[in-house]
């Protein structure tokens, strides 16, 4: 019921935002290739946490450098996955357990990080990844204002769903910072090319 509704929302936001749309990705948007190191230079996300530790780390962030990029000669294998948001339907149900389930795959195949990121502060991000029983083997991250996504293009305005600024629902490869495979869905409601088991496949 919940990913109908979200899907009609989807496209009605769609229908009366094609032009904002079009002329919003008329520059380069985040592809295979894309050096996320600098196309998101000014960019910090904010590890999941509770609100003290937030406290007491001073609002601590993450540069988008500490996150992808490994200080040796070894590349940096990292997996991120982005979707709409925290404690919503597909999110909790499909996507985030993909990744949980194929967590000793991924570690097989070298990978040092598999990421979830929202447009969602690090809190909540916390509160969810507790719910899932997933922190201790996915790395959660705030984009709490949104300027992570906005930077890669990979923004979405969910309005129309009563959730505001979000982001598409989308999964990356990425190693040192390059991206090496990218999958976007169609809508944000959709799972058919963003879960673990497609980007297995792209390692």
């Amino acid at each position: 019921m919940a990913s109908t509704i979200l899907r009609r929302a989807t496209s009605s936001v769609i229908k009366s935002s094609l032009l904002t749309e079009a002329s919003r990705r008329s520059y380069a948007s985040v592809a295979v290739g894309t050096d996320i190191l600098s196309a998101a230079s000014q960019v910090s996300l904010q590890k999941a946490r509770s609100w003290d530790e937030g406290v007491t780390s001073n609002f601590s962030t993450t540069s988008v450098n500490d996150i992808f990029k490994k200080n040796s000669f070894q590349g940096k294998k990292v997996v991120i996955f982005g979707l709409p948001g925290a404690y919503t339907g597909v999110c909790s149900q499909q996507h985030v357990p993909s990744y949980k389930k194929n967590i000793d795959k991924f570690k097989a195949k070298g990978i040092d990080s598999v990421i979830c990121v929202a447009v969602n502060d690090p809190y909540v991000m916390n509160a969810w990844a507790d719910k899932l029983q997933a922190n201790d083997v996915i790395e959660f991250y705030g984009d709490f204002d949104g300027s992570f996504h906005q930077s890669l293009e990979l923004g979405k305005d969910l309005s129309a769903a009563l959730l505001g600024p979000r982001s598409e629902r989308w999964s990356a490869y990425v190693v040192d910072g390059k991206v090496k495979a990218l999958n976007v869905e169609g809508a944000p409601s959709d799972f058919k090319v963003s879960g673990a088991e497609v980007i297995l496949e792209q390692i």
